[in-house]
This record gives structure tokens, C-alpha cells and sequence, in this order.
């Protein structure tokens, strides 16, 4: 969006509701396609592929680096034809096999706190023992409960694919008895699951007093393995449960009352549904927490902003600044308390245009396309009609440098606009490591929004498993085990390596079908481009398929785009 100050225009500010909408980003450049890693480092592994941000600059294409164009990896069609033939082809299997697919991703995410993060802390006096004990104790029970957990369904999926002849002595082709019993045993955690909002809460509190475990926690998020925010991993559990619920309602809305896993199914998903709507405003408290907690890394100049307890109730107005970490600059702010909107285009003469009158100050801002300034209107409407029925004016925030009184070498606003817009076109390449795929960065480089909609699917809507990504310049294919989460999708060898090679944020991403003249000829693909960028993947079933295709949706079409399709409200608060 731009701003508009006695007329002329302030160009590449985002505009942002703290907490839930960090985005809607005018004027941006293009975004460098895909790190391998991205929380950097020197190896191989670590490096960033086509940095160069200039639209004039050949990129290289994201899924070229070695690591992931092994031969050994490149799948025979014939083998896969195959393969394919010899395992069950109901849709009451695939859907078991998701369960096992996630949970191998839920147990590996687990790790990150039971095993890195723990072992990490071990070899550091950076946190204190009532905060380490607070953290260990309540994440070792669940990766305990879940390992064994885990290892029942791929036994049941074993017996079903025919891996074993016990097949043949009772009917194990079903899924619900497994998930009943489990999630029945599941509420025995939920003392554990309690704590999760004290953990995060704790946690962030210590990084906040203590210089030394907030560059402990900083280095952490640097390694690897947490290939996301360290504090996402502490929201995996309460997340995990709701989607145990979206696959026994996915099963039971497939089965016919007399399919002999109806009834267990049917009572495992009365079990989960009742322990998410137990848990659920310790969920919602957490998701606000945490997105408040990262849109903080992401800016500089504000104080104050996280504070517990807060949801939208401010709007933030920023530009992306030459700062070493390459943060937004935070140049004022608006309380939605009090605050109209209406739309402005005839005033400005420009398209796609608002005012948003505050009490005490008006900005007039612009967004790049119709939706866009559709999303952004229903949003900040959202969270006005909010602030309004609190009765209560947004706390005053705290700015770390005046916006107002800046320092005689300060560069003036209109020129710092002209130098971000030349400075984030190869930037990508030196700016700190971890946050350059946060999901506003990706948001500023992508010229794209992420509305809170957008943001309460994101959470329900994550998958992994192998797909089959072909090669640009052969008939072969490579199997590569695959992780979309965070608007997302991460890329390893296999289920069992510990982080990902690549990753590939998908906002601003095309989601559509092969056509004829492409000549795939294979069933189940799909196609991702962005700009030159072109990648082709391919299931392994219609199910698998359809799951691909409606996560990744959830990314790469807005929420706003799709409202007319998919009544579905945010998260209430």
C-alpha cells in the first residue's frame, strides 16, 4: 500500500494490523525463489539460489542445487506404475496413510524441542532450571506417547498393504479402532497440553530479560533443524490435535453408516473434537502470542508491541529499511479504536484507494489490485468492529526513535523509499539468515497480503508425504519427501532426515493443471509457477492429489479470493 502525505505519494509502505495481518505489500520487488536452508551458513547445503533480486537478472530455478538432483533419486516410470498397482487403491487407506505421513512430521518437529533444542540448552548456562524443567517435562511425555503411537499406525498400514500375512487371519483394512484407542489414551495429556501457553509465555519472557538466552535462542533458529520460528514448535501439539479432527471427519464423512470402522471412527472423532474445544482458547491465546512475538523481529522502531492479552487494535504503517537485518521500519501508528475508512479514489485519483481517519490523524494509503484492497478493507473493518466492542483504546506504544524527530543525517522518507527499492532487489543474499522467509518478507518481495483468514487456514492446512517432482529437461522423475506448512513447502531426501535441503514459499505462487501442449501425460500432477518458474508434481492417488492441491491452495489463492466458495470464519476471538 502507499501513503500519501500533502499529496505526494510515500512509496513501498506496508501497513499492518498488530497482531494477525503482517502484510499487503505495494511496489515490491521480486523475491529471491527458494533458499536451500535458509537459515544459512557456509556449506553447500546452506547456500541461497538466485539471490539476485533485478527482474533483469536470470535466476536460477529453486530445485536445481546437487543435493536434490541426485540420479539415484530419479524414479523409473515403469517402477512407479508398479509400485503403485501393488499397494490398495480405497480412499479409506490414504487417508490412514496421511495420518502416518503427518505424524512422521509431527514426531520430527517434537524433536526439535525434546532433542535439539534440550541438548542444546545442556551445553549452555543461559536458562534457568525451573524454565528448563517447565519446557522438558511437559514436551518429553507427548514425543514419548507419539513414537509409540506412531509405530501402531505403520503397523496397521502394513498389515493393510499386505506386508504381512496376518492380513489374512482379520480384517485389518481399517484405521478408526487404531485412532480410538490412541486418542482415548491422548487425554491423559492434556495436563501436559495445559502448560503449552505458560511455556511460550515463560519462554519469551526469559529471551526479554536475558540477553544471553535471547542469543542462544537466536542461534538456535539458526541451526538447521528449526527450519521455522523456534517458538512455532511449541504451538505444533495443540494444532496437531485439530488435525486428528480433520481426518476422522474426513473418514467418517466417507464411510456408510455400516462399514465395519464406522463406529469406531465416529467415536474417535467425538473423543478429539471434545479435547480440541477443551483446548482451543489456549490455542487461540498462543497463535496471537506467537504472531505477535514474530511480527516484533520483523520491525524496528516500536516498543511495547507484545504485550499478553493483545489482539488487533492497532494499525502499524512501515517501510523495509537499510538495517543489517533488513526489519521494517516502524514510522507511526493508528488505534483502531475510533478509527473510519472509506474509500478515497476520486479524492487522490488513484486506483484501489482508502482514508483511514484516526482521532487524532488520517493517512491515505493505496493497494496494488482490487482484491487486495478488498481484503485489506474487510480486515482492518474486522478489527475496528473488534476494538469498538472492547470500549477499551489501544495501550500507547512505545517507538524506539520518534518517527517525527529524526536525526539531521536521517535520510528523508521519500529517499529512503527509493533506496529500498534498489537495495531489496540484492539484498536477499547478506540479510540475517533466518528471517528472510518470514511470512512478511515473503509478503513484501511477492507484491502479495496474508489476511487473517489466510492465516487461521494456514494452520489447519498442512500435509507431508513424497511427491514426484519431474525434471525440467527429461521425462524422469525424483521422489522427494515434502513438508507444506507456514505457507511453505519444505523439500528432503527422505522422511527420515532431520531438516530440509530446500524450501519454496508458495504466496504469490499460480496453482493450476498441466495443459495438453506441456505433454506430462501422467495422472495426478500439478503445476506451481511464479513468474519463469515452473514445477510439476506429481501424487501418488485422486486422494493424495486432492490434499495437495487444497493446502497448497490455501497458499497460493487468498482466502478473500475464495470466500465465495468456502464459508469459513476465522478463529474467533
Amino acid at each position: 500500500m502507499g501513503k500519501w502525505v500533502h499529496g505526494s505519494p510515500f512509496d513501498l509502505f506496508s501497513i499492518a494490523c498488530a497482531a494477525k495481518v503482517p502484510g499487503s505489500l505495494t511496489g515490491s520487488p521480486h523475491l529471491s525463489e527458494l533458499s536451500i536452508n535458509s537459515q544459512g551458513g557456509p556449506s553447500v547445503a546452506n547456500i541461497t539460489l538466485s539471490p539476485n533480486l533485478s527482474p533483469d537478472a536470470k535466476q536460477s530455478s529453486p530445485l536445481v542445487s546437487p543435493l536434490l538432483n541426485d540420479p539415484s533419486c530419479i524414479r523409473a516410470d515403469d517402477e512407479e506404475e508398479v509400485k503403485r498397482k501393488r499397494f490398495p487403491t480405497e480412499k479409506a487407506y490414504f487417508i490412514a496413510k496421511e495420518v502416518a505421513t503427518t505424524e512422521r512430521t509431527y514426531l520430527k518437529d517434537l524433536e526439535v524441542i525434546t532433542s535439539w533444542f534440550q541438548s542444546a540448552v545442556s551445553k549452555e548456562d543461559c536458562m534457568p532450571e525451573t524454565l528448563k524443567n517447565l519446557i522438558f517435562s511437559n514436551f518429553e511425555p507427548l514425543h514419548k506417547f507419539h513414537t509409540g503411537f506412531l509405530k501402531e499406525i505403520e503397523q496397521r498400514l502394513a498389515l493393510w498393504e499386505g506386508r504381512s500375512n496376518a492380513h489374512i487371519k482379520g480384517d485389518y483394512q481399517r484405521i478408526g479402532d487404531v485412532m480410538l484407542k490412541n486418542i482415548q489414551s491422548m487425554k491423559q495429556l492434556t495436563i501436559h497440553l495445559r502448560k503449552h501457553n505458560e511455556i511460550l509465555m515463560e519462554l519469551e519472557n526469559g529471551i526479554k530479560n536475558s540477553r544471553k538466552l535471547e542469543t542462544f535462542c537466536r542461534d538456535f533458529e539458526l541451526q538447521k533443524v528449526c527450519y521455522l520460528p523456534l517458538n512455532t514448535f511449541l504451538l505444533r501439539p495443540l494444532h496437531r490435535l485439530m488435525h486428528y479432527k480433520q481426518i476422522m471427519e474426513r473418514l467418517c464423512k466417507h464411510y456408510p453408516p455400516s462399514h465395519i470402522d464406522f463406529r469406531d471412527s465416529r467415536a474417535a472423532l467425538a473423543e478429539i473434537s471434545e479435547m480440541v474445544a477443551q483446548l482451543h482458547g489456549d490455542m487461540i491465546k498462543m497463535e496471537n502470542f506467537q504472531k505477535l512475538n514474530e511480527l516484533k523481529k520483523d520491525l524496528i522502531g516500536m516498543d511495547n508491541l507484545v504485550i499478553p492479552g493483545r489482539f488487533n487494535d492497532i494499525l502499524l504503517y512501515t517501510s523495509r529499511g537499510l538495517t543489517a537485518s533488513n526489519q521494517f521500519k516502524v514510522h507511526g501508528h493508528l488505534p483502531l479504536y475510533g478509527m473510519t475508512m472509506e474509500e478515497s479514489e476520486e479524492e487522490w485519483g488513484v486506483p484501489h484507494c482508502l482514508t483511514l481517519r484516526g482521532q487524532h490523524q488520517s493517512i491515505v494509503v493505496a493497494a496494488s489490485t482490487r482484491a487486495e484492497m478488498d481484503k485489506w478493507t474487510e480486515d482492518i473493518q474486522m478489527a475496528i468492529d473488534l476494538a469498538e466492542k472492547s470500549s477499551v483504546p489501544a495501550p500507547e506504544l512505545l517507538a524506539s526513535s520518534p518517527p517525527d524527530n529524526k536525526s539531521p543525517d536521517e535520510t528523508t522518507v521519500d529517499q529512503e523509499s527509493e533506496d529500498d527499492l534498489s537495495a531489496s532487489r540484492t539484498s536477499l543474499e547478506r540479510q540475517s539468515p533466518h528471517r528472510g522467509n518470514t511470512t512478511v518478507h515473503v509478503c513484501w518481495h511477492r507484491n502479495t497480503s496474508v489476511s487473517m483468514i489466510d492465516f487461521s487456514i494456514a494452520v489447519e492446512n498442512q500435509l507431508s508425504g513424497n511427491l514426484l517432482r519431474k525434471f525440467k529437461n527429461s521425462n524422469g522423475w525424483q521422489k522427494l519427501w515434502v513438508v507444506f506448512t507456514n505457507f511453505c513447502m519444505f523439500f528432503y531426501k527422505s522422511h527420515q532426515d532431520n531438516h530440509p535441503l530446500a524450501s519454496l514459499p508458495l504466496l504469490g505462487y499460480s496453482l493450476t493443471l498441466p495443459s495438453e501442449s506441456e505433454n506430462i501425460h501422467k495422472d495426478y500432477v500439478f503445476k506451481l509457477h511464479f513468474k519463469s518458474h515452473v514445477y510439476y508434481f506429481r501424487a501418488e492417488s485422486e486422494y493424495t492429489f486432492e490434499r495437495w492441491m487444497e493446502v497448497i491452495r490455501s497458499a497460493t489463492s487468498s482466502a478473500s479470493r475464495t470466500r465465495a466458495l468456502s464459508h469459513k470464519e476465522p478463529h474467533a476471538y
